[in-house]
């Protein structure tokens, strides 16, 4: 050692040992901030749904059970995941029951906020006014999304309206809705009723309001159709209505050919060529128009109608006019080749 100089101090190198623990320590750090970007770009990114699909999440179900629906149903990649997700970042807002829509590549945030919003998918089965029971049975048995069977219903009991169902639901239930629905209906319409009506009960009113509806398709000619016929109910004459004839031979589903002379003739509680009054039952389930035309029928004289050729009707007060009138309809019908 030169004299008056201090020796160098040595740097410290870390060991292998060290330097292997820094080095997991950043593969873990790494590893970690993967996944951590991982758990939360998967809340939005897109799913694996190709095309939309529908699941309906049962009542009293919970989100793990909704979580293991959506796996199934193929909307989400992993049910554990979609849950952790969804309790972290969606909040405490529960989940709806019912049929939900799932859109194609719908993100798991875009799934929970469906469930949670509660805008379920909506079913409806149509009945068109004027539809006969037995067609309402055989739409409602025709429906695959409904289970369970169901009778004929009486004739007249159905409002034709629309009405929301849930898949499954059983057509004994749907039926109820369309027969409650009428019932309601009824006594309320009946309730503010015109006074001195022909029809003298809430039957006898659906009885007419049939008619009236099988009659014409043109709503604003209702009141003065069932304006005719209570004209004639009170002056004892027959209602000649062409569909009172048809009914017991179809039970309301159309003829499909002309109706014969014999059929005409025929004597049974609902043709109203062979008797006087009402038929013994309706003929069709009526729609509300129809209703208030025969709780509010026209003030009016006429006794007679025939359609005019142009989709309604023209209306007389004479046999003289009435005549005439199907004098001129004949020669539309000849002009049409329909004769």
């Amino acid at each position: 050692m030169r004299d008056g100089l201090k020796p160098m101090a040595r740097r410290s190198r870390p060991s292998p040992t060290r330097r292997i623990g820094c080095g997991i320590l950043l593969i873990g750090l790494a590893v970690a901030a993967f996944i951590a970007f991982r758990f939360v770009a998967g809340w939005s990114e897109d799913g694996p749904a190709a095309r939309e699909v529908s699941i309906t999440v049962p009542e009293g179900a919970t989100l793990s059970d909704a979580a293991v629906l959506l796996k199934q149903a193929g909307t989400v990649r992993s049910a554990d995941a979609f849950l952790t997700r969804a309790k972290f970042f969606g909040g405490s807002t529960p989940i709806k029951a019912g049929e939900f829509v799932i859109p194609a590549q719908a993100s798991n945030k875009d799934i929970l906020a469906i469930l949670q919003g509660g805008k379920t998918l909506t079913r409806l089965v149509t009945i068109p006014e004027g539809m006969p029971s037995i067609l309402v049975y055989e739409r409602l048995m025709a429906n695959d999304q409904l289970t369970g069977d169901i009778q004929v219903p009486e004739e007249g009991s159905v409002l034709p309206d629309s009405y929301a169902f849930d898949k499954g639901e059983p057509r004994a239930a749907v039926l109820k809705r369309m027969q409650d629905a009428m019932t309601k209906l009824l006594a309320k319409l009946w309730a503010e009723r015109a006074p001195d009506l022909v029809v003298k009960t809430p039957r006898e009113a659906i009885i007419l309001a049939s008619i009236v509806e099988k009659e014409t398709a043109v709503a604003k000619e209702r009141p003065m159709v069932a304006g005719v016929y209570a004209n004639r109910l009170r002056a004892g004459m027959m209602l000649q209505a062409d569909p009172t004839i048809i009914y017991p031979i179809t039970r309301g589903k159309p003829l499909g050919r002309r109706i014969r002379k014999s059929e005409i003739a025929a004597v049974n509680d609902y043709n109203t060529y062979a008797m006087t009054g009402l038929p013994k039952g309706p003929i069709a389930n009526p729609g509300r128009l129809s209703i208030v035309a025969v709780l509010h029928p026209a003030q009016t004289k006429a006794l007679y109608f025939v359609a005019d050729g142009k989709g309604g009707h023209i209306f007389a007060d004479s046999l003289q006019q009435h005549n005439e009138n199907v004098r001129k309809w004949f020669e539309i019908r000849r002009a049409r080749g329909e004769l």
